[in-house]
């Protein structure tokens, strides 16, 4: 019977920068998932706080060539309703950064990272699915599809939204669903993007336009689902000016690229999020709607307190609580974020003329009052950031005054 120090359930992006980072941490990792052909087509937009990760992990050198950088960011109310929201805009270099982050193609993270995986010697890739899990104070054993067993000192649950080894540990979660869609596709234009990132608020939803090396860009459009169906059926080229006509033609002609995807929108938040010797990230953790950039940032925070707890550290063995330590200091982040996003969301979807009032009013404070804005952009692309950028700011103040 193997044992290792740390197993890894899923070999999704969350996963296999978990057994990654944990690997290059002196930990022995099992990387355990079934082989998988499926191809991603989507981007994730990476902030400021996750590149660095992944600089610190040694993997931005291969992913920099396929991404785009987000310079700018702005935000505009492209509803037909009585009151209007105004253009917000958000520049990177307005607090001290070239970029908020770079949009990744999918499939250029997993590229780098499964090469990365095979190469790194402290990892074993055991290409099986999870039979049943059994955790003690001890060590937990999981009974792989072969038949065979591993046990490990620590499980990190990362393999999606029905989690086995969530549930084999018997934390329970919320979900909730939305009646919208995500269409998800790249596109070329005409005109240059600017590394300008633009989101169209609308009646459905956002419809967010990120950009892409060259003269693309990738597009997440959140409508009914109907709607989704019918736009995924069009025509490329009436897909095309569908596309162009929502932009208000801001890159030029459009040329959707290769085959859009739909994705049904609905959120996941687990009960808690470590016990005893089991930490679950990624979306069995934690998922809602593409809005925001919050995804796979959030998994990454995960992924970087875990280092943090679990590197090995001469003979300090993994202890039996854990869980409940990573638990504890990831619950604030994972809380508010899930809850950020999913008011956000519904503000959109709400023809309630009070709701509506408050997100034009917050919208409004973010472009007149840029120090709020900036506070927000901070803590936007590193929770604490934005906090610690005004208390740096008033310790210099009374050092000059000295």
């Amino acid at each position: 019977m193997q044992h290792f120090e740390i197993a890894v359930v899923g070999a999704g992006l969350a996963g296999s920068v978990a057994a990654l980072a944990l690997a290059r941490a002196g930990r022995k990792v099992a990387l355990i998932a079934p082989a998988s052909e499926k191809a991603d087509e989507r981007t994730t937009a990476l902030m400021d706080q996750s590149i660095r990760f992944l600089e610190r992990l040694g993997l931005w050198e291969d992913i920099a060539p396929s991404a785009a950088p987000l310079s700018i960011m702005q935000i505009i109310d492209g509803t037909k309703r009585l009151l209007r929201a105004p253009a917000a805009q958000f520049r990177a270099m307005d607090v001290g950064l070239y970029a908020f982050g770079y949009n990744i193609p999918n499939r250029a993270l997993s590229g780098t990272l499964d090469a990365a995986v095979s190469a790194e010697p402290n990892i074993i890739k055991l290409e099986h699915s999870v039979g049943t899990l059994d955790y003690n104070d001890e060590r937990a054993a999981i009974t792989l599809s072969d038949g065979s067993t591993i046990t490990a000192d620590f499980v990190i649950g990362a393999d999606g939204r029905k989690s086995k080894t969530r549930e084999a540990a018997g934390i329970g979660v919320r979900r909730w669903s939305y009646p919208q869609s995500a269409l998800v596709l790249n596109f070329a234009h005409t005109l240059p993007h600017g590394n300008v990132s633009t989101e169209f608020h609308t009646e459905t939803g956002p419809f967010t336009q990120v950009p892409l090396p060259g003269s693309r860009s990738s597009l997440v459009w959140v409508v009914k689902p109907q709607e989704a169906q019918r736009l995924v059926e069009l025509p490329a080229e009436e897909l095309s000016r569908a596309v162009e006509d929502r932009m208000q033609s801001m890159l030029g002609k459009v040329t959707v690229e290769g085959a859009p995807q739909v994705w049904p929108l609905s959120s996941l938040m687990a009960d808690r999020f470590g016990k005893g010797r089991l930490a679950v990230i990624g979306e069995a953790a934690h998922a809602f709607p593409p809005i925001g950039a919050q995804g796979l940032n959030l998994s990454l925070r995960d992924i970087i307190a875990l280092t943090e707890l679990l590197a090995a550290t001469g003979d300090r063995p993994i202890p039996a609580d854990a869980g409940e330590r990573f638990n504890r200091r990831r619950r604030p982040d994972v809380m508010s974020r899930t809850f950020g996003v999913d008011l956000l969301n519904r503000s959109l979807l709400s023809d309630f003329l009070p709701v509506q009032m408050l997100r034009a009013a917050g919208l409004h404070i973010l472009t007149s009052a840029p120090p709020l804005r900036n506070l927000l952009m901070r803590e936007g692309i590193e929770p604490g950031r934005g906090f610690r950028a005004v208390i740096d700011a008033l310790r210099l103040r009374n050092e000059v005054r000295r």
